[in-house]
């Protein structure tokens, strides 16, 4: 293998494939889970940690038919997005350029459900009354958010970057081989 050219290429893919996944999956998990706590309804918030832990509990198989319906040619994204917006449709699966972009989403989507309620479950953890001292000191929701909620995310942010970092040895059968389903090299 590393007689052929194709070994620097496997190693850069999946360097980048995994520092993409960690990133993008830390970065949305957290947001959604800030989100999800400001939520103050209960059944609404249960049912957007249902819609949201959904995909992580389903075989990827049929996360990626799912994500195929979505994406095929006479898919949902060509006949109803695009058409609305007055865009032409995309051959998404039998163009290489946007496999990446793909691969990236279809992870995305299937597993932030399950760093979502990590985080979720940190940030219930932390006293309202850092919150309501932060409002009294004229604190803006941003800066609660950064002066407040990320500094006591610090410690599970860092240990969930070292679990994905372990992951990166993982590789994800499931999403390399049952999302591009037989479209090509």
């Amino acid at each position: 293998l590393f007689k052929t050219g194709d070994a620097w290429k496997i190693t850069r893919n999946t360097i980048l494939y995994n520092g993409a996944f960690i990133i993008i999956d830390m970065v949305l998990a957290v947001s959604v889970a800030i989100m999800l706590n400001d939520i103050r309804k209960n059944w609404h918030k249960k049912a957007f940690q249902t819609f949201i832990l959904l995909p992580y509990l389903v075989s990827m198989v049929v996360v990626s038919y799912i994500g195929y319906a979505f994406l095929s040619n006479t898919g949902f994204l060509n006949n109803t997005i695009l058409p609305l917006l007055g865009l032409d449709t995309v051959s998404w699966y039998t163009e290489p350029k946007y496999w990446p972009f793909i691969i990236i989403f279809v992870h995305v989507w299937h597993g932030i459900g399950y760093y979502c309620i990590i985080y979720l479950s940190s940030l219930v953890g932390i006293d309202p009354g850092y919150y309501e001292a932060a409002q009294l000191d004229g604190a803006t929701k941003w800066q609660q958010i950064k002066y407040v909620t990320l500094p006591f995310l610090k410690g599970t942010i860092i240990t969930m970057f070292l679990l994905s970092i372990g992951r990166v040895f993982y590789s994800d059968f499931g999403l390399f081989y049952q999302v591009p389903m037989n479209s090509g090299s």
